[in-house]
């Protein structure tokens, strides 16, 4: 089955995008990243903070099947309702780097919406070792669970 989430990364870059429709109304589907509950959900991680404002910050928890926490956290950077979020991330004791996100959201009609992802790494070779992991099922994943978790709030 194809996914629906699209990954574009050219050869040699240290960046690439992401793009998804969403059969969303767009302040639905904005919801879905500034709302720490429903963030939560799709995740499948707790949220430990979400300061959804330019300036704010974000800190979030994962567990692993051995019960292992992992954190993540970031800066937000830019934070305009219904159109855009620009902020870092950064996995807690790992190699790897800090990562640069942008998101921008836009309405394709009433009930149609479209997030694009510039993510932006420190090196190719990081983006590289990003895309080795099972990175590109793992997004479409966590789209397709934003796209059934907010149906049910339409």
């Amino acid at each position: 089955m194809e996914q629906k989430t699209k990954i574009n990364a050219e050869d040699g870059r240290q960046d690439f995008l992401i793009t998804r429709e969403f059969e969303l109304p767009l302040e639905l589907l904005f919801k879905a990243y500034e709302d720490p509950d429903i963030v939560e959900q799709w995740m499948g991680t707790k949220v430990l903070k979400l300061e959804s404002k330019k300036q704010g910050s974000y800190q979030f928890e994962t567990t692993d099947p051995k019960g292992n926490k992992h954190g993540f956290n970031g800066v937000i950077h830019e934070f305009i309702p219904n159109k855009k979020i620009i902020r870092t991330f950064e996995m807690e004791n790992t190699p790897m780097g800090v990562q640069l996100e942008i998101y921008e959201f836009e309405q394709l009609t009433d009930d149609k919406s479209k997030l694009t992802m510039h993510v932006i790494y420190e090196s190719v070779a990081q983006r590289e070792q990003v895309l080795k992991l099972p990175f590109a099922q793992g997004i479409n994943m966590a789209h397709n669970r934003i796209q059934n978790i907010l149906n049910k709030l339409k």
